[in-house]
């Protein structure tokens, strides 16, 4: 994301532009975006015409509009977003009040105006412009049969493939057709790696698989580069990492995240950070429940009591469309930050997010400082 221009008064209000440059951008944006905010773009509008004669056509003409957003819609797996609204500008080809609706493009620009900008979305805009934040890890979660290609990116986790392929049962004194069905299997995953991954950006390519799955693949893998001469694989041969998964299955790869050796090869993405930070809560909460807190009511008073050390909380929760309760949260972060504690907001599209981490009446999570004992009984004692 590039940021071209900033203009935001001392009462929070004010606009930004953006440029999005590449499809995680939209997920950013997507985090971004409220309704009621007010937004500007080129798009591309159907307008009739009559002629002198009174004949009447249509034309798709470009413009640019602004409008006031009403309703926001993200693909995740295309990673597109169209933003619904009323024209708020008056314009040549669209009345004032208009319905219509933007698909917001890559590297076109848009403006973003909002009354109030909180501190939450402009971190957003400070992480979605950092240009170290990519996608830098790749992985093949894999079983016979099934396999699942996905990149990991600071703010999600994208499923680029999925390869099945029915692979015959071996049979008594013949295993022919069972080996021709996995050398199938294994070029399919092979192709789609080299069509997905891009090793100038990724640093690390993880291999998972239950049994000896990942080691039959790297061999056939590179066996096949050398036979190809495919310099690229095998110039990039020491980024591969082989790991033990349970399964082939997209889930699987918190499991495969959660590896100390993974862990350590990996200790400077987010991706890490975020299970890492899920793996020390569920200890704490197992081993010394009376420090973990979850739930907003009693996140909210360890804050108040000065006693939270880490906060871990959804970017689900920031997309609330009601905004004394999304202004909460945003309070609730900031008073944490304010007292020196750590917040990890964790992306519901990412490995670390997808699945449940919480029961359903969970918002939030804590770790509490063991020298606010004091501090920890008087929340216990106050319940919300």
């Amino acid at each position: 994301m590039k940021l071209l221009h900033k203009d935001i008064e001392k009462d929070n209000a004010g606009q930004v532009t953006l440029v999005p440059e590449e499809a995680e951008d939209m997920w950013h944006t997507y985090n971004l975006l409220q309704v009621g905010d007010s937004l500007r773009a080129s798009t591309i509008r159907k307008v009739q015409t009559e002629s002198p004669t009174g004949s009447v056509g249509s034309s798709r003409v470009r413009t640019t509009l602004t409008l006031c957003v009403e309703t926001i819609d993200f693909d995740t797996q295309a990673c597109q977003l169209r933003v619904k609204g009323t024209n708020i500008e008056e314009n040549q080809y669209v009345k004032m009040g208009a319905y219509h609706t933007i698909e917001l493009e890559l590297n076109r620009k848009f403006t973003l105006a909002k009354k109030n900008w909180d501190s939450v979305v402009l971190d957003r805009i400070d992480q979605a412009c950092d240009p170290t934040q990519r996608a830098d890890v790749a992985a093949v979660v894999m079983q016979e049969g099934l396999a699942n290609l996905v990149l990991v990116t600071p703010a999600m986790t994208l499923l680029r493939a999925k390869v099945e392929v029915t692979i015959p049962r071996k049979r008594k004194g013949s295993c022919t057709q069972h080996e021709k069905g996995l050398e199938k299997f294994y070029e399919a995953v092979m192709q789609a790696i080299l069509r997905h991954i891009n090793f100038d950006v990724v640093k690390c390519i993880l291999v998972a698989s239950p049994g000896y799955v990942k080691d039959h693949f790297t061999t056939y893998l590179f066996s096949e580069a050398v036979r190809q001469d495919n310099k690229i694989l095998l110039e990039n041969r020491p980024k591969f990492m082989l790991v033990h998964s349970s399964s082939g299955h997209k889930y699987s790869l918190k499991e495969v995240l959660s590896d100390p050796t993974v862990t350590n090869r990996l200790s400077d993405t987010k991706a890490a950070g975020e299970v890492k930070a899920l793996e020390d809560f569920y200890k704490m909460l197992q081993h010394e429940p009376d420090r973990a807190f979850y739930g907003l009511g009693h996140v909210e008073k360890a804050a108040d009591a000065l006693a939270v050390d880490t906060l871990l909380i959804s970017d689900k929760l920031f997309r609330h469309q009601d905004i004394p309760t999304r202004s909460r949260y945003v309070r609730l972060v900031d008073n944490v930050r304010d007292n020196g504690g750590t917040v990890r907001i964790f992306s519901s599209l990412h490995v670390s997010g997808e699945r449940k981490l919480l029961l359903p009446s969970c918002r939030a999570v804590v770790f509490q400082l063991d020298v606010l004992s004091r501090c920890f009984q008087c929340v216990k004692n106050h319940p919300p």
